[in-house]
Formats: C-alpha cells, sequence, structure tokens
C-alpha cells in the first residue's frame, strides 16, 4: 500500500462516488513544523484529511483552504490543498484541553472554506458557524446546508497516520434514499484500524462488495510550502520603506519565519537598501 495516496471510486449499484486517503511522510511532514500536544495534533491530522478529500470533489486548478477560527483552546486552525497533491496547515492554540469534543477545542467558532484559482484572481468563499461533535459532523452539515449534497465523512489520525473516506451521493441521479442509507450504515462499521492497515481495495471490498465499486488510479499527495523569498521580499516592499527600516533599526535585521513550514528568511540593512533601491534611468533592471 502506497503511503500517501488519495484515490477515488464509485459505487455503481448505489449512485454514489467516493474518495479514499491514506497519510504517512505527508503527515509526519506537517508534524516536524511545530510540537503540536496531542490534542491539536489528533484535529489537525483530521482537518487534513478533510481538505484533501473535499479537494477532490470539487473541478478546480487551485487550492482549497480549510479554515476555522474561534475562542476555545485552538484558536486557529488552517489546511490549504491544491489541485496538484499538495498540502500544508497550522494550528495556533494558547491553552490545554483534555477534551477532543469540536466546541471544547474551538469554543465559539466559524468555519470558512475557501477556492482559490491557480491562474486567476478569482475566489470563492462559504463561512459558516462551526457546529457538531466532530470535524466530520461539522462538515456533514456544511453540505447538507450550504451544497444541498449528502455526505459522509469518516476521519482519524494518530501520530503516525491520517485518513479517511467521503462518500458523496451523485447529483441527478436516480439514486434512492434506501441506497444512501444502506451506504451510509456500512460506512459506520468502518474501524480505525481498518481504515490505518488495509489496503483501499480491502477495505472497500470489506464495506461494499454488493455495490459493484469501481476504483480509480491513485494520485500521490505531499507536504509543501509555496513560501519562497521573493514572496517574503514582496512582502516587505508591501510594507514601505520607513517601516521596513523603522523594524531594521529596533532589531538590528528583518526576520520573517514562515508558519506553514518553519523556514526563516532574514534581511540585513544590504538586503533591504536593495529592496527599495531607485531604479536608474534608462535602466531595463527591476529591483
Amino acid at each position: 500500500m502506497s503511503a500517501d495516496t488519495l484515490k477515488r471510486f464509485m459505487l455503481e449499484n448505489a449512485h454514489v462516488r467516493g474518495e479514499w486517503l491514506h497519510l504517512n511522510h505527508t503527515w509526519q511532514d506537517m508534524l516536524t513544523r511545530a510540537d503540536y500536544p496531542p490534542f491539536v495534533r489528533k484535529v489537525l491530522g483530521e482537518a487534513l484529511t478533510a481538505a484533501v478529500l473535499l479537494a477532490a470533489t470539487i473541478k478546480h486548478d487551485g487550492a482549497l483552504t480549510l479554515q476555522i477560527r474561534g475562542d476555545g483552546p485552538i484558536h486557529l486552525l488552517v489546511i490549504q490543498a491544491t489541485a496538484q497533491g499538495t498540502v500544508r496547515g497550522l494550528a495556533q492554540w494558547n491553552r490545554e484541553t483534555d477534551s477532543t469534543a469540536l466546541p471544547d477545542l474551538f469554543g465559539e467558532a466559524n468555519m470558512a472554506i475557501t477556492l482559490e484559482s491557480r491562474h486567476s484572481n478569482e475566489r470563492y468563499q462559504s463561512l459558516i458557524p462551526l457546529e457538531g461533535e466532530s470535524l466530520s459532523q461539522a462538515l456533514e452539515s456544511y453540505f447538507a446546508r450550504s451544497e444541498q449534497l449528502p455526505t459522509r465523512l469518516w476521519l482519524m489520525s494518530d501520530d503516525a497516520i491520517a485518513a479517511g473516506i467521503l462518500l458523496q451521493r451523485l447529483p441527478q441521479e436516480q439514486a434512492s434514499d434506501e441506497d444512501w442509507g444502506r451506504v451510509s450504515m456500512l460506512l459506520d462499521t468502518l474501524t480505525s484500524a481498518e481504515l490505518t492497515h488495509l489496503a483501499a481495495e480491502d477495505v472497500l471490498f470489506r464495506l461494499f462488495h454488493e455495490e459493484n465499486v469501481r476504483l480509480f488510479d491513485g494520485k500521490e499527495i505531499r507536504f509543501h510550502c509555496g513560501c519562497n523569498r521573493d514572496k517574503v521580499e514582496s512582502m516587505i516592499r508591501s510594507l514601505g520603506q520607513a517601516e521596513a527600516e523603522n523594524v531594521l533599526e529596533e532589531q538590528g535585521k528583518i526576520e520573517i519565519i514562515c508558519e506553514f513550514c518553519n523556514a526563516s528568511y532574514t534581511l540585513d540593512a544590504v538586503d533591504i537598501g536593495q529592496l527599495f533601491k531607485p531604479s536608474m534611468p534608462g535602466s531595463d533592471t527591476l529591483h
């Protein structure tokens, strides 16, 4: 079984589509970026799984971002999944909790799902209150309310693996409520051990062997952060020369640390001087 794979499948008898996801190295890469306590790791892994599964259901060429902001112990969680199979994410917290219930983790919170195009400035965002005892319930409620598309999610994560399955009733199909209810009940019999240790073929056969399952080729998922020095320099230019020089005077340098991947970018007085150096008349060089 490939360690970091997304696989699409169809339950043709029930007119239901699905996605199966298993992440190992990608999840481990994300965990090395920050020292997350156990209660943060669990929901961060579930959110990572959910974002990849959701992105796979939408035809787009850019990125899907899942973001939760609240006033609980975890006050920010962000996961970004791209159409190219890359992911990155982070969580911020300010106090500990022993609970794993969503209201106890995030308090009063909102969840935003944002779609951004890769080649244009087009952006679509849906913002709803965070409701339910689990992230699966919150996202299922989102699809029922915002998309009117029956959807089921089974998410899990531990220190080694993040994994999940998504089921979605096909729109404009003659699927019956009985079919949807049956496959939903079958999904509820899945265990964390099966999802962790079995290949997609084995999981789907165990759950849906009477539903005429069609499994498609897998897609590799990997951790990747798009930060780079050019983007950092562009951000500093947007602050303006006066602000940049104030920071230099106070700290002797400007240091930017990417919260997604922990990469550090340092600029000294010479670098800042070059950033704001006026272009010479007749010069074709951009600074």
